[in-house]
């Protein structure tokens, strides 16, 4: 039995600017109710209910229009609770899902006609272990990556950006749409010099890849408001701001400790920082994810 995580922050710091039309939290996830959808026995950590209606007030508390949940790896490939979000708010949500090798055409097919736009793999590992049990890894990528790219879906790769120059080759050769999440996963301590980190500047700037410049809390080492991520996120602007997009991570699981339990209005308030000017923000909140996701025109 895994340690219960603690439930989203239910403070909420006041927005410093004028959310535009259209905006998109591009990564979250939703869990629950565990009488239908119940977790993994194989995970890595119990997070509480946070259904559908929880994260559509999540949304409207931000001003957000639309968002993109991810199944989460204590879920395993099971993506029912996802889809039924889908089904419900079929015009504010896409997903991105949990699939491996085995699954049929017809069931991938049926998955990009319910709104999952994508598919993640978890490639994240510390001294070459896997962090988080039950992720779909390298092997089911290589088998499902030209499947992907033939259906306009993308694959989701959660890397340590460190590791991305030795997976390369094998993640761009098919041309598969990659996102790599939370910024490559980077560790403050390593700087923005960092090659892997380079590296994944590189693949923005020549257009093979995109970033969610999520997961400030998970990376910073000073905790709120993580001014030590910024250079971070500002590389990967400048990088080529129109392969990035940006999430909060609700409802911020595998927190165990209050205090590092983000507010969500401090996550989004950092994009006045990292984008002064409002046409770089309206490009990574509300057109590229319009983009990457196939949400209509805002």
């Amino acid at each position: 039995m895994t340690k219960p995580c603690l439930p989203p922050h239910s403070a909420f710091t006041p927005l410093r600017f004028a959310v535009p039309a259209g905006a998109c939290d591009s990564h979250a996830h939703v869990f629950g109710p565990y009488a239908h959808f119940p977790l993994s026995e194989d995970r890595s950590y119990t997070p509480p209910e946070n259904g559908a209606d929880r994260f559509i007030a999540h949304l409207d508390r931000l001003g957000l229009a639309r968002g993109v949940l991810v199944t989460a790896s204590a879920q395993g490939d099971d993506n029912r609770n996802v889809l039924q979000a889908l089904a419900a708010h079929p015009d504010r949500l896409r997903a991105v899902g949990v699939v491996r090798a085995g699954i049929s055409d017809k069931d991938l097919d049926d998955l990009a006609g319910q709104g999952v736009r994508g598919a993640r793999f978890n490639l994240y590992k510390h001294d070459g272990k896997a962090v988080y049990r039950n992720g779909v890894g390298i092997d089911d990528f290589v088998a499902l990556a030209p499947r992907l790219k033939a259906r306009g879906m993308h694959a989701q790769i959660w890397i340590h950006a460190p590791d991305l120059p030795e997976l390369a080759p094998t993640l761009l050769a098919s041309g598969v749409d990659l996102v790599v999440d939370h910024q490559g996963r980077m560790n403050v301590s390593r700087g923005v010099n960092d090659p892997g980190f380079q590296f994944l500047c590189k693949l923005l700037a020549e257009g093979k890849a995109w970033t969610k410049i999520s997961g400030a809390d998970r990376n910073t080492a000073a905790g709120s408001p993580f001014p030590d991520i910024a250079p971070f996120a500002t590389s990967l602007l400048k990088a080529n701001s129109e392969r990035v997009v940006w999430g909060t991570d609700w409802p911020h699981i595998n927190y165990f400790n209050a205090a590092q339990v983000p507010d969500d209005g401090i996550l989004l308030n950092l994009l006045a920082d990292w984008m002064p000017d409002e046409a770089t923000r309206k490009r990574v909140l509300v057109d590229n994810p319009a983009r990457l996701y196939g949400f209509a025109a805002a």
